[in-house]
């Protein structure tokens, strides 16, 4: 019996050569978000909110903000992008009191990213997360207030090839003991 989910990790990689005459379904980039949705969050607090770009002109236009001294060039050909900028998180009284009400959001947006990127992967869509930005230019041009946080863009699109990448990683035993 194969793990559909260790699957998903194997083969998912950050794609930088999407197809760029190939839109992303809009119904797949809502089971993303949808993901995204239900990914936990320190007491619930949920301190995200996502932004779908799927008009092409637009998609243009915030790939600019994400192209400073050459980099992301490829997003130019992405089908759509997720930007994720970081809600305050609303913790519960008695916990909110004992700790910062933003100790666990960027941990927490992590984790929504993560979900978008291997339900994409689910779909048959690649993705790319990205943090290289001028945030300044990208909150103007999205109309996100100034004090929100721009935290994550991911690039969406179906890859002009398909890869499969064989992973190099620390093994198993230089990166966990096992007590028992």
């Amino acid at each position: 019996m194969t793990n559909h989910f260790l699957d998903l990790v194997d083969t998912r990689y950050s794609c930088r050569d999407y197809d760029p005459k190939r839109p992303v379904e809009h119904e797949k980039l809502v089971q993303c978000i949808e993901a995204a949705r239900l990914a936990p969050s320190a007491c619930n607090s949920q301190p995200w909110h996502f932004t779908v770009i799927e008009e092409r002109d637009k998609i243009l236009k915030v790939a600019k903000c994400l192209q400073d001294s050459g980099m992301n060039k490829f997003v130019d050909n992405a089908g759509a992008l997720i930007v994720i900028n970081e809600e305050h998180a609303k913790l519960k009284a008695l916990i909110a009191e004992k700790m910062d009400s933003q100790a666990y959001a960027q941990i927490d947006i992590g984790i929504a990213a993560a979900h978008i990127c291997y339900e994409a992967a689910s779909l048959g869509l690649n993705t790319c997360i990205l943090g290289w930005m001028d945030e300044d230019a990208l909150k103007e041009l999205l109309h996100i207030p100034h004090e929100k946080t721009v935290r994550l863009v991911i690039a969406v699109g179906y890859a002009r090839e398909e890869k499969y990448y064989n992973k190099k990683r620390r093994s198993l035993e230089e990166i966990c003991d096992f007590i028992r």
